[in-house]
């Protein structure tokens, strides 16, 4: 079974969570959606298998791309996740928005025109980063730039982090799509975010074969609404899985402050020269961000972009933090009423 699941993407970091008892009594497979009430779940003969969701099991805690084991009518484990990418979940609600589990490569598309910005990709880079997952951002419409040459794109993203892999495309050749695969072959999960109308669903389409349905696009302000209605787990030509998910504008981050250090280790290391340790970089004497700004080693607005997200993270972690606790906290006031109850109805 292991050979088989192999496919599917397992690896001895999976292998290592399951005890004998497991494996002999029940099934490993992964999740290829999550619905409010049920999910659906490939088997290792690739094998669809619906699940409903009962007990404590709600699909708020469960991604795409989660590896679970099943007795073949109920989930009974989640396993832990090599790999997840998260947000904070849109609106005012304190809780995190699983996005994808168990991925080795994020796509970060964006395209030639105006939806590029470098705040918006540093956010996705940041938080492939956190997640240990390989970036790779890919801008599409290489054969139809605007404003600039597709080069000058291009130059922008890579200045972004010299970790990422940057590739300039044209979505609709079959030459450009081929230039993916690397990262797709058997065993290999991807991950596909981006803003809306940038060519997410034409890449995906390229990678698997399938007709991914799609809504409508306004051209004349590439805010397109080339959205999947769902997040969802695809077979490659080349083997491995994508991991596709709707168009996303609010990107909000949280719990990714390693991530962030990281994509600005430019800043993060000049901070350690910085005379104060508690230096906020504005007026401080003897500060080291700001010298770097006037002699034109560091960029103004690289340092503003940094200091929004270092700021973001912290108030969204927080927040989640305490709402956590209230929900433990309720938790355990709920349970002993119940145990008060039963207590006196025996007397």
């Amino acid at each position: 079974m292991i050979s088989d699941l192999n496919i599917l993407g397992w690896s001895q970091f999976f292998n290592g969570q399951l005890d004998l008892t497991e494996f002999d009594s029940l099934t490993p497979v992964r999740l290829s959606e999550v619905r409010r009430r049920s999910v659906v779940a490939l088997t290792p003969a690739l094998e669809r298998l619906d699940i409903a969701l009962t007990g404590d099991h709600v699909a708020t805690d469960m991604a795409v791309g989660d590896f679970v084991l099943t007795d073949g009518e109920r989930l009974i484990r989640v396993l832990d996740r090599k790999t997840v990418i998260s947000r904070k979940a849109a609106g005012l609600a304190a809780q995190a928005q699983l996005i994808a589990a168990n991925i080795d490569t994020l796509f970060i598309t964006t395209s030639c025109n105006h939806d590029f910005n470098e705040a918006r990709l540093e956010r996705y880079l940041a938080i492939a980063i956190e997640a240990e997952a390989t970036p790779v951002i890919v801008i599409t419409k290489a054969d139809k730039p605007e404003d600039m040459p597709a080069e000058i794109y291009e130059d922008r993203a890579k200045a972004l982090y010299e970790g990422a892999e940057v590739l300039l495309i044209n979505a609709k050749s079959p030459e450009d799509i081929a230039r993916l695969e690397r990262y797709c072959g058997t065993g290999q999960t991807i991950a596909l975010v981006g803003s809306s109308g940038v060519g997410k669903s034409t890449i995906a389409r390229g990678l698997t074969g399938e007709d991914i349905e799609v809504g409508d696009i306004r051209e004349d302000d590439a805010k397109g609404r080339h959205t999947t209605t769902a997040r969802s787990m695809h077979r490659m030509h080349a083997g491995g899985w994508l991991i596709d998910t709707p168009g996303m504008r609010e990107l909000a981050l949280h719990d990714a402050s390693e991530g962030i250090a990281t994509l600005f280790e430019d800043i993060t290391d000049l901070a350690t020269e910085c005379k104060f340790s508690d230096c906020q970089h504005q007026t401080e004497p003897g500060c080291a961000v700001r010298r770097a700004i006037e002699t034109g080693e560091l960029d103004p607005n690289r340092l503003e972009r940094w200091r929004k997200l270092v700021d973001e993270d912290a108030r969204n972690s927080e927040t989640i933090a305490e709402s956590r606790e209230r929900g433990r906290k309720f938790s355990k006031m709920v349970k002993s009423v119940k145990k008060a109850k039963s207590a006196k109805r025996g007397e």
